[in-house]
């Protein structure tokens, strides 16, 4: 199980060597150097000194360690630096141009002598778009450099497609999840890190932090070490998922479309109370008979035209109509 743990961003020498002295054995310590942050009042990393520390740290705990490159000035300063795993980050793997951009310029310093990174490991992109993350993948693949994929999800929503996708697609390559990006919450990390071990995924990106209320950045999706610590151990010793891998993968998505069908609905029904509100302060009647009969007959014509039962839409439409009539009342 592959294991790369650390911070969201170095912040202190001593911060990164607490993690380094309590990661569990055999993890990649991460920590980001550069941040490319949404806000600009935002801590935007430490900048260069981070990779002195990391390459100190490296030299005392003889650990790999790995951080974020978004720039070829970047990759080229890492690289000198001896850092031993890159990764390409979600806001950067939006734009394939830029993708290649550090794809050339890594292919550039391995051929000058620079050294050569064990691995360049590339997440999803911000938008829901397996197409480009593949495409992403194989701009990397042609430095001859090894590759690997973060899925890290979409706004805090998994999109468990998006690697299924690029499981069938690219079965040789690593996947890891990050299940810090895709929660946003370290409370719902060890049921994310579950799921993708039913999946056979091949290891973690987590955020590991000594004090994570006092972090810097992202404090609430980062672990303290002790919490990544047990969590790894637990899922060490779970048994390889057994039977239909394929099964699991498509049930895995049909459970997200399922919560969001539930979030829509649950939105849906808000949006009834405060018709409701409205139709109280200016006296109209909850029932309009006509209103729900454009609705209906609207989606009749949908379930023809995409081949599910008009009968079915019917009573699946009636039902919410009863429950809206409700909360409006």
């Amino acid at each position: 199980m592959i294991q790369i743990v650390g911070p969201c961003a170095a912040e202190t020498e001593e911060q990164l060597r607490l993690c380094a002295q309590t990661i569990p054995h055999g993890s990649i310590l991460r920590a980001g150097i550069w941040k490319p942050r949404t806000s600009p009042d935002s801590f935007q990393g430490v900048g260069d000194e981070g990779l002195q520390w990391l390459a100190r740290i490296r030299q005392e705990f003889g650990i790999a360690v790995a951080t974020e490159v978004s720039t070829p000035e970047q990759v080229e300063k890492a690289l000198q630096s001896g850092i031993n795993h890159l990764w390409i980050g979600a806001r950067t793997c939006a734009n394939p141009i830029q993708v290649q951009t550090l794809a050339d310029a890594l292919a550039a310093a391995v051929q000058r002598g620079l050294p050569r990174p064990e691995t360049i490991w590339v997440k999803n992109p911000v938008n829901d778009d397996a197409t480009l993350w593949l495409g992403n993948i194989h701009r990397l693949q042609r430095t001859g450099i090894p590759v690997g994929a973060i899925h890290r999800g979409c706004n805090h929503h998994p999109c468990w497609h998006m690697a299924h996708t690029l499981r069938t697609q690219c079965p040789d390559i690593p996947l890891l999840l990050d299940p810090s990006h895709m929660t946003g919450d370290s409370e719902l990390v060890p049921d994310c890190c579950l799921a993708a071990h039913a999946l056979g995924y091949d290891g973690y990106m987590v955020e590991v932090h000594p004090h994570p209320s006092q972090a810097l950045s992202d404090s609430r999706q980062q672990l303290p070490p002790d919490a990544w610590k047990s969590l790894s151990a637990q899922l060490q010793h779970l048994p390889h998922a057994d039977g239909d891998r394929e099964l699991q993968w498509l049930r895995q998505e049909m459970d997200e479309v399922d919560d969001a069908l539930w979030d829509t609905l649950l939105r849906r029904m808000d949006i009834s109370r405060r018709i409701g509100n409205h139709k109280r302060q200016t006296g109209l009647e909850v029932l309009q008979p006509q209103r729900f009969s454009q609705i209906l007959e609207r989606r009749t014509e949908w379930a023809e035209k995409h081949n599910i039962s008009p009968k079915s839409v019917q009573e699946i439409m009636e039902a919410i109509h009863r429950e809206s009539v409700r909360v409006q009342k």
